[in-house]
């Protein structure tokens, strides 16, 4: 398992670098094909590359992804290596491993009939093309198992994950010169700073109290995931030092515990309206990743901690995160979802990712017992 982490971790595989994205597609192909006796079904969408492999009726889905966060040329300052039962490397957490866990727990049963297993090449920025085939591949199944890493260290599964939604609001003004007569332009970067705390305050206006439960009677009660979050991110407006700003952007990220408070905050954003006389707004993007919540999950769950008990395996765990993945498309598709069955470690995306070695054949145990049992399910 370690040589094929290896393989995998050496071919880049930025998400924005479609050549290398590709590249490391035949790799991870080339391991499946190895390990299962099948060669897999290759899907390229606006130049994406995306890998699935069927046998037979599926009743289970086996999700992942191949792409990273890390620009290609990330390994020379972040080698792969193994030290002390640690490996390293780009992308080695998020989520190599799981790959090959999912390879190696499927390749240890009788026969992989009733699986499907879907690779895509565009997680990490939102599976903007592989969304379509995630949602087909997941309607008609029993069971997702998704394997990105654990919520922690200690080993927990992900059972619930907050929905994202995405929007940009574009302020339009009008342009004077700054010194001369700026009483005759309409200043975009004023309106756009009204609009940043308008969103800040969002959550606060919908009567949110969080994850207790407790709300007032007009308020939102939110789920185990807790209150949502609108966070105004990347902020820009103006042209020159000297000049008043015509136009203004505001990015703005949203996590929500439930369908219902992703619709209610669409309908918030989209009913911005404008602070400044003669100023105008358009609100563009929308609602992304539904969020997968914890009834989706549950049974799933319940499962793997027998399982884990019947193995001599420590009690799992369970963890809500406000992260999303790929795990949301397959709950909002109707299909039980069970994430963060892959790799132990941590510091996924940064200088410190890691995998604990010794959890990676307990961990592909597992999954092989899950299999098993999930594929029986009428």
């Amino acid at each position: 398992m370690l040589a094929d982490l290896e393989e995998l971790v050496v071919c880049e595989s930025f998400s924005a670098d479609h050549a290398a994205v590709a590249r490391s597609a035949e790799v991870v192909g080339a391991l499946g094909a190895r390990l299962l006796g099948a060669v897999p079904q290759t899907i390229v969408i606006d130049g994406v590359t995306h890998l699935r492999w069927t046998f037979g009726t599926p009743r289970v889905l086996l999700l992942g992804h191949h792409d990273t966060v890390w620009p290609v040329g990330s390994l020379e300052t972040h080698p792969w290596s193994v030290a002390d039962g640690i490996a390293r490397g780009p992308g080695v957490l998020d989520m190599k491993a799981g790959l090959v866990q999912m390879f190696h727990a499927l390749a240890s049963l009788p026969t992989p009939d009733g699986v499907c297993v879907l690779i895509n090449g565009d997680e990490e920025v939102g599976s903007p093309t592989s969304r379509a085939l995630i949602e087909e591949s997941a309607r008609d199944c029993a069971a997702a198992f998704v394997l990105e890493a654990a919520a922690n260290e200690e080993g927990a599964l992900k059972t619930a994950r907050k929905g994202t939604s995405r929007y940009e609001v574009v302020v339009y003004g009008k342009a004077a010169h700054a010194g001369l007569e700026p009483e005759k332009g309409v200043n975009a970067a004023i309106e756009a700073a009204h609009q940043v705390l308008a969103i800040a305050g969002l959550a606060a206006s919908m009567g949110i109290t969080g994850a207790t439960g407790a709300t007032g009677s007009t308020g939102t009660t939110c789920s185990a995931l807790g209150a949502p979050t609108i966070t105004p991110t990347l902020l820009s407006a103006g042209s020159t030092l000297n000049t008043v700003p015509a136009l203004a952007k505001v990015s703005v990220d949203v996590r929500v515990p439930t369908l219902a408070v992703q619709d209610r905050i669409d309908d918030l954003m989209r009913g911005l309206t404008a602070r400044t006389h003669g100023a105008r707004l358009k609100v563009l993007g929308g609602k992304q990743r539904p969020p997968m919540e914890p009834e989706s999950s549950a049974e799933l769950f319940s499962l793997a901690s027998q399982i884990a008990s019947e193995l001599g395996q420590e009690p799992l765990r369970a963890a809500a995160v406000g992260g999303a993945s790929d795990g949301n498309y397959a709950a909002g598709a109707g299909c039980p979802t069970l994430d963060g069955l892959g790799a132990v470690g941590g510091g996924a995306h940064a200088d410190t990712e890691h995998v604990e070695v010794a959890q990676m054949t307990p961990r592909t145990h597992l999954l092989a017992q899950l299999i098993t049992q999930t594929r029986a399910m009428t």
